[in-house]
């Protein structure tokens, strides 16, 4: 089991750039840090940092255990928050896609919030694929996130419009040789179902530009570097919806679902129904 008191000074040296410096943020002497770095490099078999004078940089290995340390030292922190707190609804995790109602998304959240002072909402938006992935691992209570349709249990899902869109003012000939393709990194739903449209069509295609950022790829394609697919809610003024009849068909059996961990707190599910209340109204409008 890792020492959280290593995995302090670990990180506190990381942050600060040394030991000395590391040791004053830890309320230790520079020996002491040293030894507990030693310590843990002992522990995991592996060397945590280099060494250059009074400077020091992680190692390959240090760098993957940075991320982990951070997780596990805030989760620390929350466990004992939600303990020494009498009373208290405790924590809830949630996760959610960039592009859905973010505006608006956000002031529901910010509305339950202020209605449960004492629960600590933790909200992160991402990739689905990430979500899923977090989801599935515990590290999200709750998850708002793109999928095929059907694809697991779910506490409600609704349906997706998708759309092919390019350039309003620089549109993509149509006719070219191979489309240029925007879209999020491998793995993203949105991606896969826009290259197995164009392999079915038996049209060529490169990828332009990838972006993890639902913003780059709306200047992307609004700039006219290439063609993309965008939820409704996704599609700015700029950019223009590619019709069936110019052989780019809507991208169908996709949806949204709502899916929370299987021991998930009473907390995790009041935030789930005021989230599928608000979904519902989202949809109706979009129908």
């Amino acid at each position: 089991m890792l020492d959280l008191e290593l995995l302090r000074s670990f990180v506190s040296v990381v942050e600060a750039g040394g030991f000395t410096r590391a040791g004053e943020r830890v309320h230790r002497t520079q020996s002491t840090v040293s030894q507990q770095i030693r310590r843990l490099e002992d522990d995991l078999g592996q060397i945590l940092l280099h060494r250059n004078g009074k400077d020091v940089t992680p190692t390959e290995a240090g760098e993957r255990l940075l991320s982990y340390a951070r997780r596990l030292l805030a989760l620390a922190e929350e466990a004992r928050d939600v303990v020494a707190r009498p009373g208290g609804d405790g924590a809830v995790k949630l996760g959610i896609p960039e592009d859905f109602a973010a505006y608006r998304l956000a002031k529901v959240l910010a509305g339950f919030s202020r209605a449960h002072p004492t629960l600590r909402l933790d909200v992160r938006a991402d990739q689905s694929i990430n979500l899923k992935r977090d989801l599935e691992r515990g590290d999200l209570d709750l998850a708002l996130h793109k999928r095929g349709v059907g694809e697991g249990d779910a506490i409600a899902a609704w349906p997706e419009q998708v759309s092919w869109v390019t350039s309003r003012n620089h549109p993509v000939d149509l006719n070219c040789a191979s489309l240029p393709l925007i879209g999020f990194p491998a793995g993203c739903l949105y991606r896969a179902r826009a290259i197995h449209s164009l392999e079915m069509s038996a049209r060529a295609w490169h990828m332009a530009y990838t972006s993890s950022s639902l913003a780059g790829i709306q200047a992307a394609i609004a700039a006219g570097m290439g063609l993309g697919i965008l939820s409704d809610m996704a599609i700015q003024a700029d950019h223009r919806v590619l019709t069936a009849a110019e052989g780019f068909a809507p991208i169908d059996r996709t949806e949204l679902a709502l899916v929370a961990s299987p021991d998930a707190s009473p907390a995790t599910l009041r935030l789930a129904e005021r989230l599928a209340e608000f979904c519902e109204k989202v949809q109706a409008k979009a129908a």
